[in-house]
């Protein structure tokens, strides 16, 4: 097992807020024909399966090098949690899709990673441990090709990397979207790119406590849930897995998986979603307002500050959006 290092770095690249803002616009105006359909919305992440109510648990004893922001002095924070599905359309559950896990740590008071203090702590987790591509303009290529529908995405692929490269990707991202999902109670989560721990690096893991998976044949997922919360509390504990050199663990390349073999994944929280949550028109107020709110990984103290390109590139596409949903003034 590798040591946890301070030794890590971003490397920009001199186009990037140009690049940034050009696939920014491109995501709007999916957005904007994605509302027409449904309603305003969001970009990415349209579908909302379950609005929760939560509690974080920072634990004791943890190692000196994870003792940073929200982890520094054991406690219990309030929290929110939104459980959605990842694509540009409101379509059912049995469909592959990514599969997200945001969640909302109130009542945090601390320097903010885009400059403001902050009262929140955000972690937007899905279920992949990695992104599919390494760096965000193949990542955002890609979203951009699926929005046309599901075969628009071979000839952009086709046109990208070329016939044998294309089929390869094609298969890759076949087999990515059809793994088998038992629930957002039975899953993990993952940040799939690195956030800091200042001074180190890390990524974020959801595990979830219970591993049954009664109720996977129900017809949603928002179903298969509350069939878990029937019968009593679900935890989950939150863990962090800690950069140690930029081959194994590297910061820009998000399609690289940390193994666990070198940087094993240790638990700093414990997220518990209690089995009485609001019911009929409370629910309706409640999802109301999880639904009208923010889940952005830069919604963060500064010692848990995004790191590297995708998530940089996450920072003005998701703040755009915000703008388009009205969240944010001109």
């Amino acid at each position: 097992m590798a040591v946890p290092s301070t030794e890590w770095e971003e490397i920009y690249a001199p186009d990037e807020e140009e690049r940034f803002s050009e696939y920014a616009e491109k995501f709007i105006l999916i957005q904007k024909e994605k509302s027409k359909k449904y309603g305003k919305g969001r970009a990415l992440h349209r579908k909302q399966i379950l609005a929760l109510k939560a509690e974080l648990e920072i634990l004791d004893s943890l190692p000196e090098y994870a003792k940073s922001g929200l982890f520094q002095t054991p406690g219990k924070y309030s929290a929110y949690v939104r459980l959605s599905n990842g694509g540009t359309e409101i379509q059912a559950d049995q469909i592959p899709d990514i599969r997200g896990f945001s969640i909302k740590v109130l009542g945090v008071d601390g320097e903010g990673a885009l400059g403001a203090r902050t009262k929140e702590q955000d972690f937007t987790l899905i279920n992949r441990e990695a992104f599919a591509f390494p760096r965000s303009d193949e990542f955002v290529g890609l979203v951009l090709a699926v929005s046309g529908g599901p075969f628009s995405m071979i000839p952009y692929l086709w046109e990208r990397y070329g016939l044998w490269e294309s089929i390869s990707k094609l298969l890759q991202l076949g087999s990515a979207m059809n793994r088998p999902f038992s629930g957002f109670a039975t899953e993990s989560f993952f940040s799939a790119a690195p956030i800091a721990c200042d001074p180190y690096a890390c990524r974020v893991r959801l595990l979830p406590a219970q591993t049954d998976e009664d109720g996977l044949k129900l017809e949603s997922w928002a179903d298969n849930f509350r069939n878990h919360l029937r019968k009593g509390d679900l935890k989950f504990d939150l863990q962090l897995q800690f950069y140690t050199d930029e081959k194994n663990t590297p910061i820009e390349d998000a399609s690289k998986n940390w193994e666990e073999s070198i940087s094993p994944y240790i638990s700093v929280a414990r997220l518990t979603i209690p089995s009485n949550q609001p019911e009929g028109e409370k629910y309706n107020e409640f999802s109301s307002l999880i639904e009208e709110s923010i889940f952005d990984p830069w919604n963060a103290l500064f010692d848990h500050r995004p790191l590297g390109d995708v998530m940089r590139t996450r920072k003005v596409i998701y703040f755009a959006s915000q703008k388009e949903r009205g969240l944010h003034s001109s």
